[in-house]
Parts: structure tokens; C-alpha cells; sequence
């Protein structure tokens, strides 16, 4: 027969951690969490902090750790929060043996996070007191309990955030645009909260049009704020790329709003995406005071386009750099330096293609920045010689830019059809549910409508596409026909402002054949 004998435990062990087991005091730490940053918020953190102090000191069984805390913090994850993580890294270091909280929503909203972290600390014999609904992490119904009351904070957090998403979404459907005022250069609340100009920040605007315009690389712009001593939308005084990008491509200072650009996909993390079609997007025109022309604004969206086409990988500092093109394969020049460690040294010109074909290697001639800017000189006195004719072509294209009332009413003949296939379309496929015809003679209705339909978008966009491209060589030759004005005389002295403001490109075919490609569309041939 079997016999058992019984080993009688050395410690006594409870439950109830209001009567603890241990003959040493138990360490105490408490943790207090606010999740905004609005002054009645800070009261009630401020008087967590002051009630757990004082409730751990009071008891003489317990030793004061401290209180650890996080102020302005979501509890949806506890990955952002420094305060919690150095507590249970603590805990988990034995330099703790209990912490008290007001709530489990105070610990973590997020289910997993919170039983993650007490199955850690239970490990480590350390345990959590939640004091709201008087659950003991030890205690054999505190898992469970735990479980429930997580669910319901996780809970509670998805529908704020949905509400709070509603709320945003309805006030972008209705137009209504708010800038982060303390990081958007040149805008500033108004005293009946409208958008209004920053008038001295907004000239800081317009300079970096002006700089980009002019020719200057992003990189350059970058260089000449740093040097100048300008602040950051931030008040900072480091200028970086993607600020002057930022700055560059964003349509409200045209006076638009492009609302929605990002969006919180998961309430959990928090975390912004870019919106790609994920969510809608609000298109408003003139919803507040520009501070750049929106054709201007245009034209250096076209001038970006252009650079990243033509300058990528290019020296963008130099002011040929993406501006010389090779007429046999269409490659861009690029600066080379022959002999650069002795006496012969040279600087140049060459095709960066010229030898990328192993049988077919270019035939057009290398080129000095001597030569370049003589070469432009010539042409452009050529120009000049030329100026009342180009002033009566400048006339014309404006006109023919202006007049572009019969390319409009064909567009909205375009749309009213386009409105009808979409009827016909959505009926097909109504009857399509309701009865059940020949599919072969509907897929074939259905593929004949939506084919017209598919063409008449594109000649919508094409249309759409003329009309920009009319005002947008009337804006470039209007600036290039203001610059040509200021010479008053044939020019003598090469200038990079003379280049980037009326140069678009040239191309070189042979050494008699150089072709220089003004901003008006007008073409003059030189050789050397």
C-alpha cells in the first residue's frame, strides 16, 4: 500500500495582499496616468500623485518606492509611455514588490498589453492593485476580472476614437481647415478663429519661391536659410531638405486645403499613414488668403516635375546641372574632370550616356562652362534683337491662353455624358440583381457603355490637361518676357539669374549645331 507523507509549508501564503505574508515590509511604487495635457487633467494627475504618496506612506507595512508617471500620454499602448516601462522594468529588477493604481484603465486600454505586463510581474512575484475595482492581481479571480475590465477600457477607447474620428471627418466634409499654427510657416489664428497671414513670416515664404525659382537647388535654398540665420517653422534654426520640400509642395499656401492626407488606421497604436485612397479626401478651393499666386504656385509644381525628370542624380548646385541635353541620345550632360591631380587639369562637359552603349557611342562633342555661357550670350543677344516680335507672339499665346471658353463648354458636354453612362451602368447592373437575362448579351451591353465611358474620362482629362498647359506657358512666357524687359541693350556679361529665369534647356547635336530652348518655347540655333 501506497503512504503519503505530507511536507508542511515553511511560508504562509494569502491572497489578500492587505495582509501580507512576508515579514519584511513590501515595497510599494504607484503609478498615476492622464492622457491630455488640458489643466483639468493636470488636477487630476496632480492629485493622483499627492493620493497614492500619501496613502503608501501611511501604511506602516509598506515601503514608499515612489511614484512613477506619465502626463499627456494615451494608455491604448504602452509602448510611448517612458514612465510605465521604467516602472515595470523596476519591478522586474526585484526593486519592486507592489504597485497600486487608481484603475486597469489607468494601466492599459489595450487588452493584451495589460495581461502581457501582469503575467510578467506575477513571474517576478510582483504585484498590481487596482484600487477602483478592488482587484488583487494574485487573488485566483483577478486574471479574469482583469480580462473583463481590460475589454471594457479597450472598449471604451474604440468608441472614442471613432466619435473623434467622426468629428474630424465631418468638419473636413464641411470644409472647415485647421493648421498646427506653431509649425506652419506663415499663417496665424485670427481673433475670430480664421486663417490670417503672418505677414513677416509669410515674406520668408515667398523668398523661398522666389530662391526656387531662381534657379536654387532645395539643397542651396537649405545652405542660404541656414547662413542667413532664418528660424524653422518650429523656431528652430536648422533648415532641413524635407522642410523646404514641405514648404514647396503644399497648396495652402495658394489659399487651398487638400484635407485629410493622413488618417488613423488602427486606435490601438495611434499611428498616422498616408492616405492612398483609403479614406476620402476633401478638395477646398480659396479656403483662406494666399500667400503665393496659384500660378505661381503651379509653376513650381511643373518646375519640380521638370528637375526630378531631368536633374536626378545631377550636381544640383550647379546651375548647368539637368540644363545641357545631348541631341543624339537624349541623355543629360554631366560635369566631368579630366587630369584633376596635375597641371593639365580641365573641367567640362560630356554626355552621360556617351559610352552606356557599348556599339553605339555618342558622336556629340564635349563642352567647357567657357563656352556654355558664351555660347548662351550669343543666343540670347540674338533674342534681344527680336524683342518687339516676341512681345506680339507673347500677345497671341495669352489670347489663345485666355480663350478657352469652347475647350470648357466641351468638357461639360463630356460630363453630362459621362453622367448618363453612369446611369445606364448602375441600371444594367440592377436588372442584372433583379432578374436573370442572357448574361452574355448584358456582359456585352455592359462592356460597350463602359468602354464609351472610359473614353470620354479621357478626353475630360486631356481637355482638363490643354487648358493647364495653355495657362501654363502664357504664366512662363509673361516671366520670361519681364525678365527680357530689364535689358534695355545687348548683354556683355554671362549671369546665372540671366540663365534660370529665361533658359529652359539647351541640346547639343554638333559643334555647329547648339540649339538653346528659351521659357517661352522659342528655339535659337548657334555653333562654336
Amino acid at each position: 500500500m501506497r503512504k503519503i507523507q505530507v511536507i508542511p509549508a515553511t511560508q504562509e501564503f494569502t491572497s489578500n495582499s492587505q495582509s501580507p505574508s512576508l515579514n519584511r515590509k513590501r515595497r510599494v511604487a504607484g503609478y498615476a496616468r492622464v492622457s491630455t495635457d488640458s489643466d483639468e487633467q493636470f488636477t487630476s494627475y496632480a492629485a493622483q500623485v499627492d493620493y497614492y504618496t500619501n496613502m503608501i506612506k501611511a501604511r506602516a507595512d509598506w515601503e514608499f518606492v515612489g511614484i512613477y508617471t506619465d502626463e499627456g500620454i494615451s494608455g491604448t499602448s504602452t509602448a510611448r509611455r517612458e514612465g510605465f516601462r521604467n516602472m515595470v522594468a523596476d519591478a522586474l529588477d526585484g526593486k519592486i514588490d507592489l504597485i497600486v493604481t487608481k484603475s486597469v484603465s489607468r494601466f492599459a486600454r489595450n487588452t493584451v498589453d495589460s495581461l502581457t505586463t501582469i503575467r510578467q510581474l506575477k513571474e517576478k512575484k510582483v504585484e498590481v492593485f487596482f484600487e477602483k475595482e478592488s482587484i488583487w492581481t494574485f487573488d485566483s479571480k483577478g486574471e479574469l476580472l482583469i480580462t473583463i475590465m481590460s475589454s471594457i477600457a479597450q472598449e471604451e477607447s474604440r468608441s472614442i476614437s471613432e466619435n473623434t474620428k467622426w468629428g474630424i471627418r465631418k468638419r473636413f466634409a464641411d470644409g472647415k481647415l485647421l493648421l498646427p499654427y506653431s509649425s506652419f510657416l506663415g499663417y496665424e489664428k485670427g481673433p475670430d478663429g480664421t486663417i490670417v497671414i503672418n505677414e513677416e513670416e509669410a515674406k520668408l515664404v515667398r523668398y523661398i519661391y522666389a530662391l526656387f525659382l531662381q534657379g536654387k537647388a532645395v539643397g542651396s535654398i537649405v545652405r542660404i536659410l541656414n547662413k542667413e540665420g532664418h528660424l524653422t517653422p518650429t523656431g528652430k534654426k536648422k533648415w532641413y531638405h524635407r522642410v523646404i520640400e514641405s514648404i514647396l509642395t503644399n497648396e495652402k499656401y495658394k489659399g487651398d486645403a487638400l484635407l485629410q492626407k493622413k488618417f488613423t488606421p488602427d486606435f490601438l497604436s495611434k499611428r498616422l499613414v498616408k492616405n492612398k485612397g483609403e479614406v476620402s479626401q476633401y478638395y477646398v478651393k480659396e479656403s483662406h488668403d494666399a500667400i503665393i499666386e496659384p500660378d505661381v504656385f503651379d509653376l513650381v509644381q511643373r518646375e519640380l516635375a521638370y528637375r526630378k525628370k531631368y536633374m536626378l542624380g545631377a550636381c544640383p548646385d550647379h546651375p548647368f546641372s539637368g540644363r545641357i541635353r545631348c541631341g543624339d541620345c537624349q541623355n543629360n550632360y554631366g560635369r566631368k574632370i579630366w587630369h584633376s591631380n596635375d597641371k593639365y587639369r580641365k573641367e567640362l562637359w560630356q554626355c552621360n550616356g556617351k559610352y552606356k552603349v557599348k556599339d553605339k557611342i555618342c558622336t556629340t562633342p564635349t563642352i567647357t562652362d567657357k563656352e556654355v555661357k558664351e555660347l548662351f550670350l550669343k543666343a540670347l543677344n540674338m533674342l534681344l534683337a527680336n524683342k518687339d516680335e516676341l512681345f506680339k507672339e507673347f500677345n497671341l499665346i495669352k489670347n489663345q491662353a485666355l480663350d478657352n471658353i469652347p475647350l470648357k463648354q466641351k468638357i461639360d458636354e463630356l460630363q453630362q455624358e459621362r453622367v448618363v453612362l453612369a446611369k445606364k451602368l448602375e441600371g444594367i447592373t440592377r436588372r442584372n440583381a433583379s432578374v436573370a437575362p442572357d448574361q452574355d448579351i448584358i456582359t456585352s451591353e455592359f462592356d460597350k457603355i463602359q468602354q464609351r465611358y472610359i473614353k470620354v474620362t479621357e478626353q475630360v482629362s486631356a481637355l482638363e490637361t490643354r487648358i493647364k498647359d495653355q495657362k501654363h506657358r502664357a504664366l512662363k512666357t509673361e516671366r520670361f518676357l519681364k525678365s527680357l524687359s530689364d535689358q534695355e541693350s545687348m548683354i556683355a556679361e554671362y549671369s546665372d539669374e540671366l540663365w534660370f529665369s529665361l533658359l529652359d534647356h539647351m541640346t547639343i547635336y554638333a559643334k555647329d549645331d547648339i540649339r538653346f530652348t528659351f521659357k517661352n518655347g522659342g528655339e535659337i540655333r548657334v555653333g562654336k
